[in-house]
């Protein structure tokens, strides 16, 4: 955010005779320079109409909780595109609407192993809609397309819709869900951002993707190597994307279905980045950072 400056000037008053005047021009000139600095604050307020909370500290993004309160409504799986599942929203709306996310799980997995997510994501203020596919062993592809369908119901038919921005969406997913989220990506460029987590796919060309994507793998993953899965897909992004690829020490492939500090942390500020547009939180991205939790980052700093 750029300061404003404010430019005085020095009344100069050529008649001695004419005390009145000399007061009058000091008083007016005072009165600008006051009111000029109470106007630079709501000039530069609302450059960015999409910022939703506080401003960001390490403590908040580390926070299990962030500043909005969330509720939860539960979607039945009898809905048509994919399993079902939980939203999870920020019951404040003085702010205005949110971005939303939606997030998938893995191979046999079902949306209570990424359950975590929805409250932590949705109190730094998102709706996050942890889904259950339409099987526990759905393949990448299939879950992708559940993914986009899922955020189509959000906005289009959920409780909770006048809630959201239709335009300021992203898709998160672990394992195959992760290369749901990347195939949900290349699908639709409208997208915002996408989180593959120790992200499973064959493919390893995203070289279609337009979508700012964050890339996180696990040092010790045994089931998505890193060498094989999750630095060939960030490797595959263009150069001239948007791209993070942040390695967890010592993690295993696991490591994004339980409560992970890293995980939420960087994820928060990736989606409040390219969803909100909020630059504030750019400081936690680029320069790289100095993490112990984290073994390898790239990335393609500075973001545009």
């Amino acid at each position: 955010m750029q300061s404003s400056s404010i430019a005085s000037r020095r009344a100069r008053v050529r008649s001695a005779g004419r005390p009145r005047t000399r007061l009058a021009g000091l008083v007016l000139a005072l009165t600008m320079v006051a009111t000029g600095l109470a106007a630079a604050p709501a000039a530069t307020a609302q450059e960015n109409p999409y910022e939703r909370g506080p401003a960001p500290t390490e403590r908040s993004i580390e926070a299990l909780r962030g500043p909005f309160a969330v509720a939860e409504d539960r979607v039945s799986s009898l809905v048509i595109g994919f399993g079902g599942g939980t939203i999870y929203y920020p019951t404040d709306t003085s702010e205005g609407t949110f971005g939303a996310v939606a997030v998938s799980p893995g191979y046999t997995g079902t949306q209570s192993s990424m359950a975590w997510l929805g409250p932590r994501l949705a109190s730094q203020g998102f709706v996050v809609f942890t889904i259950d596919t339409n099987t526990t062993v759905d393949q990448p592809d299939s879950r992708g397309r559940q993914l986009l369908a899922a955020l189509d119901y959000l906005v289009e038919d959920s409780d909770v819709r006048n809630r959201i921005d239709p335009n300021r969406l992203g898709v998160m997913g672990h394992s195959m869900g992760g290369g749901g989220s990347l195939s949900a990506a290349e699908s639709r460029p409208a997208l915002q951002a996408a989180i593959p987590l120790t992200g499973w796919h064959l493919s390893k060309n995203w070289s279609r993707v337009t979508v700012p994507t964050l890339v996180v793998g696990a040092e010790n993953d045994l089931i998505a190597p890193v060498r094989s899965h999750s630095i060939p897909f960030y490797e595959s992004l263009s150069s001239s994307l948007d791209k993070a690829y942040l390695e967890l020490d010592g993690a295993s492939h696991f490591a994004p279905n339980i409560s992970n500090t890293t995980i939420a942390k960087y994820s928060i500020s990736w989606l409040k980045r390219f969803i909100d547009d909020d630059l504030r939180y750019e400081q936690f991205l680029c320069p790289p950072p100095d993490d112990r939790e984290i073994s390898e980052y790239r990335n393609t700093c500075p973001h545009s």
